[in-house]
Formats: structure tokens, C-alpha cells, sequence
């Protein structure tokens, strides 16, 4: 199986969260980028800043792996007009999917119209541009049926309001990996909640990101029906060692 054709190679750190200047950062972004155009990844997920610079690479390279970028990332809480004006510029800037974190902190406390909007919202306006869209649960900071909701509750708003052509496009992803957990939980994908996911977002895709840290792990999520796998050690995976990442 190739395992490529189902990674996205991520990169999501700041500076400071890496340790790093503004420019020794920007490297590490530009290794990832080369490193996911020399491997044949399926994408690059980098954050907003760095769209363009990224696509000007693999366009130049005459490569087929896509951008992508995280919006309203990592917590969820941005308002829909700063989450929209994100994902246009991003959109302006060449990217291929976008990725937003859902309001599940609104879901908690029971705002599920402010959540259908922000959905609908987002997913019309990706999909008018021809990208895909996903939207990021954070399994972590749910418990199972918050999970089982709000993947129907995502499923719901698509089937209701695109055409069946566009679900392929239109997928639920597990993680963040920035959420912090306790008592050394996990706070990415894991094989229980990656089945709930799939069960409930049917017929949208399900990303399993974070927790993924072999190639064997890898291929249990890709049998279980994940169509993406968001990981920052993609070329570890891909060779058959095992990732040192938390994500």
C-alpha cells in the first residue's frame, strides 16, 4: 500500500513554540516543504503566513502535492468573520485545503447554531473556490457521544446543503494536536474514536491526525477508512520507523 498517497506532512509550530527565531523557523517550514515534494506526500499543512512561499516552491518543482493551512487554529473560538477573512486569504494566497477548527467549545455549551453556521459558512465558501474543507473536532476535549454528535452534527449540515458530489470533498478531522491533555492522555487520533468518527460523518471522509506514529499504526487507521493522516513525521512513518513526535 502506498502509505504517501494518505499523508499530510505537518508543520504547525511558531517560533516561540519551537524555540526558534522568526527565521530559523521559516527554514524548518522550507525543509518540510521539500521534504513532502522529494517524498510525493499527498499535502503540506503549514500555517496561513506561510502558504504562498510554500506553493511558489512546488509549483516551481512541478509537483502534484497540495497546500494546506489551519484556520481559526488552535483553539476554535475565533468568530466566523475572522475564520472567513483567514480562509480567503489563504485562499488568495494558492492554497489547496483548509482545514478549520470547529467551535467545539461552543458545542459543549449547547450553541449549535452558531456551530451549523460556522460550518455551512466555511464549507460554502471552500468548496466555491474548489478546495477541500475539513473540520477539526479535537476529540480530546470531547467525551464519545460529544464525538458521535458533533461528527453527525457536521454530516447533517452537508447533506443538507451541498450537493452529493461535494461530500468527498468535505471531510471530519480528529485533532489539533496543540490540545493540551492530563494525566499523559492522548490528544490526537485514537482507533475508538477514529471508529465513532467514521460511523457518524459517513459519507464525508474522516481524517485521523496526531497518534499516528508508525507505519503499522498507519495502515490500521487507512483499514479502518481514514482517507488522510495528519502527522509531522511523514517520512518516518512512510520508511517504517517509528515517529519521536508527539503529533
Amino acid at each position: 500500500m502506498n502509505v504517501k498517497s494518505y499523508l499530510d506532512s505537518t508543520y504547525l509550530k511558531t517560533p516561540i513554540q519551537a524555540g526558534l527565531s522568526e527565521d530559523e523557523n521559516n527554514l524548518v517550514v522550507d525543509g518540510f516543504v521539500e521534504e513532502a515534494i522529494a517524498e510525493g506526500f499527498k499535502l503540506i499543512m503549514i500555517r496561513p503566513d506561510r502558504v504562498k512561499s510554500a506553493k511558489q516552491k512546488i509549483v516551481a518543482a512541478h509537483s502534484k502535492v497540495s497546500v494546506g493551512t489551519v484556520i481559526g487554529f488552535p483553539e476554535g473560538t475565533y468568530s466566523l468573520e475572522d475564520k472567513l477573512a483567514e480562509a480567503q486569504r489563504a485562499i488568495n494566497d494558492g492554497v489547496d485545503d483548509l482545514d478549520f477548527v470547529c467551535n467545539y467549545e461552543a458545542f459543549k455549551k449547547g450553541d449549535l447554531q452558531l456551530v451549523k453556521k460556522e460550518i455551512l459558512e466555511g464549507t460554502k465558501l471552500g468548496l466555491a473556490n474548489h478546495k477541500i474543507v475539513k473540520w477539526i473536532i479535537e476529540v480530546a476535549a470531547l467525551n464519545g457521544e460529544q464525538i458521535i454528535q458533533l461528527s453527525a452534527l457536521i454530516k447533517n449540515v452537508v447533506i443538507a446543503n451541498f450537493k452529493e458530489e461535494c461530500y468527498s470533498s468535505v471531510f471530519v478531522k480528529s485533532s489539533t494536536g496543540f490540545y493540551k491533555t492530563e494525566a499523559g492522555l492522548p490528544n490526537g487520533a485514537t482507533i475508538p474514536t477514529i471508529k465513532m468518527m467514521i460511523e457518524n460523518a459517513s459519507p464525508l471522509p474522516v481524517k485521523a491526525a496526531g497518534g499516528v506514529r508508525t507505519y503499522e499504526e498507519a495502515i490500521e487507521m487507512i483499514r479502518l477508512g481514514v482517507k488522510r493522516i495528519g502527522t509531522s513525521s511523514a517520512k518516518a512513518i512512510a520508511s517504517g520507523q517509528v515517529a519521536n513526535s508527539d503529533y
